[in-house]
């Protein structure tokens, strides 16, 4: 592969929240795990353990996780945004147009015991203990992502399940041991729509050479416009129906 074509996939590499219904056929999701095996883990420990999810009757279950804690908590939460973000209204997607729809979700689970292996310098300084084992579970979740972008798919994070109390009840439903660790949840299944252009900030005020000095760096209001913009961008993109 050249630079090119990879540019093209990281490029079309985007969460899509409209799912069609056709099955997904048992050897993209081997090819999708497969990609993911082979990501880059602190000292090669491969924390992964992955959970393929297609029964409709847990599917149910783990929807119903997510959707009662976001109706109990969500609008209550977003009431303490800070004041000038407050006019801009994420809004709740209707049934049918979210992630709930897509005929698979695929589980990242990480198993701390692999961790063992790694140097002792790392394993007496816990934030790096924990910065490495969580960069290694995000490798593995993003070459899921791409994988199934080469397939033709739509994929979507489906972060909310890693919250504290709901990967608690996720594990229980899914009978996934107490020590494991949910990363995240991806929902996988062919797109129903294709995503608007990304917006993106500013590539030059992004980069920085040997010593700064403070200098380039983005000032507090282009940052907090750049922040507007991209929750306008994001409310949009969701609120979006199928094509």
């Amino acid at each position: 592969m050249d630079y090119d074509n990879f540019l093209e996939l990281v490029k079309n590499t985007r969460s899509i929240r409209r799912f069609k219904p056709d099955p997904v056929p048992d050897d993209y999701i081997d090819k999708i795990i497969e990609a993911a095996c082979w990501a880059p883990s602190g000292f090669n420990s491969q924390p992964w353990e992955f959970v393929v999810i297609r029964e409709p009757e847990l599917k149910e279950k783990l929807i119903k996780i997510v959707t009662e804690f976001r109706v109990a908590y969500y609008a209550r939460l977003e009431e303490t945004r800070e004041p000038w973000m407050r006019s801009i209204k994420m809004p709740i997607a209707a049934k049918n147009m979210d992630w709930t729809t897509a005929p698979v979700y695929i589980m990242l689970c990480g198993d701390k015991r692999t961790q063992i292996g790694l140097p002792m310098m790392v394993r007496a300084d816990q934030p790096l203990y924990q910065s490495i084992y969580t960069s290694s579970l995000a490798n593995a979740f993003l070459y899921m992502h791409m994988a199934a972008t080469t397939l033709g798919l739509a994929s979507m994070w489906v972060t909310l399940i890693s919250s504290t109390p709901l990967h608690v009840l996720a594990k229980d439903v899914l009978g996934i041991p107490r020590d494991f660790d949910i990363y995240d949840m991806m929902a996988f299944g062919y797109p129903a729509l294709k995503p608007r252009p990304k917006l993106l900030k500013s590539r030059e005020k992004a980069i920085h050479y040997d010593y700064c000095d403070g200098e380039g760096f983005r000032t507090d209001e282009e940052v907090n416009d750049y922040v507007r913009r991209a929750r306008n961008w994001t409310i949009a993109s969701t609120s979006r129906g199928p094509d």
